[in-house]
């Protein structure tokens, strides 16, 4: 089976928010370039980032066709978007939260001085389901943790992309950093809840946009025990105590020519994820960005800056799908 995760960037209806499509037909042309593909990828199973109203997401199930099941997180962020899944077959929820993990406070989001309700919850929901396959239940996760694009309080309660000197600069990357560090802690708490020490026995997946690198600190933090990935076979293929919790991030499995899912002010990174437990990742078949057919095919995707308000009304989305094959 493959499974897939994409930042689908804004899917809302027409005028309903920050950066939705401003005609029917934008809305239109953009759940057209989405649906061409999705349908190419041809998933079992595709976590997306990005969704603001269900109607969407069936919009977007209905022009690729056949026959799909969609869950959504009851969670959304200030602009209202949510993660949510697209599957072939039918999906039950295990968990769909926004609280920190336990024992974790609450993160400085501002310059405020006093903590509020939002530093206290993820910028949105975490969703996990679980599906039947072929092979037993299979576990999934997704997430879309806090962005490293900054923005700043404006006037009239609206936000500003440039800062006022680079001494805010530094403090809002900073307030950026500390929530996707609680983010990605809590998803790793998730990873734990799903695993629950059996990962050399079950099939369970974590997935999303976790906004950084392979080997940034937050991204390192879901992978649990350190000593065994996939770009060190020696280490992979002999087994130790940290297997039945460890995930394995699919990234080095991926063409290096296309290990990246988003282009940053000309810089190409891979930020979105699919992360694996034991049992999965000891049954790689492939992995990749964009389309299977086109590994050996440069992968072009267009730049984004630090206003994204300029891609409004854009069809498709500026990430590519990231996915793997069991």
């Amino acid at each position: 089976m493959l499974v897939g995760t994409w930042n689908l960037e804004n899917l809302m209806l027409p005028r309903s928010g920050d950066g939705a499509p401003r005609t029917e037909a934008e809305y239109e042309a953009k759940v057209e370039a989405l649906a061409s593909v999705i349908t190419a990828l041809d998933p079992n199973l595709l976590g997306v980032q990005e969704v603001r109203q269900e109607e969407t997401l069936a919009d977007l199930a209905k022009a690729v066709g056949g026959q799909w099941h969609i869950e959504l997180s009851r969670h959304a962020d200030h602009r209202g978007i949510r993660v949510g899944f697209l599957s072939r077959t039918p999906l039950r929820t295990r968990r769909d939260t926004h609280a920190f993990a336990d024992k974790l406070r609450p993160v400085q989001g501002d310059d405020g001085t006093e903590p509020d309700a939002h530093d206290k919850e993820t910028s949105r929901g975490f969703l996990a389901v679980e599906t039947d396959t072929d092979d037993g239940v299979l576990q999934v996760a997704v997430a879309h943790l806090k962005s490293k694009l900054l923005s700043y309080p404006g006037a009239g309660g609206k936000s500003r992309f440039q800062p006022h000197d680079e001494a805010e600069r530094a403090r809002f990357g900073a307030y950026a950093l500390y929530r996707r560090a609680a983010e990605a802690t809590t998803l790793r708490a998730l990873a734990d809840f799903l695993l629950e020490g059996a990962g050399t026995e079950r099939d369970v997946i974590v997935l999303g946009d976790m906004n950084d690198v392979v080997n940034a600190a937050t991204t390192q933090i879901l992978l649990g025990p350190p000593g065994s990935e996939l770009d060190r076979p020696q280490a992979f293929h002999k087994s130790d105590l940290g297997d039945p919790f460890r995930l394995w991030d699919i990234a080095p499995r991926i063409p290096e020519r296309r290990r990246f899912s988003r282009v940053s002010f000309g810089r190409p990174e891979l930020i979105d994820h699919i992360l694996l437990s034991h049992r999965l990742a000891r049954r790689i078949a492939e992995a990749g960005t964009g389309l299977p057919e086109q590994q050996d095919d440069a992968l072009v995707l267009p730049s984004v800056d630090q206003d994204p308000i300029k891609r409004v009304g854009t069809p498709g989305s500026d990430h590519a799908p990231v996915w793997v094959r069991v």
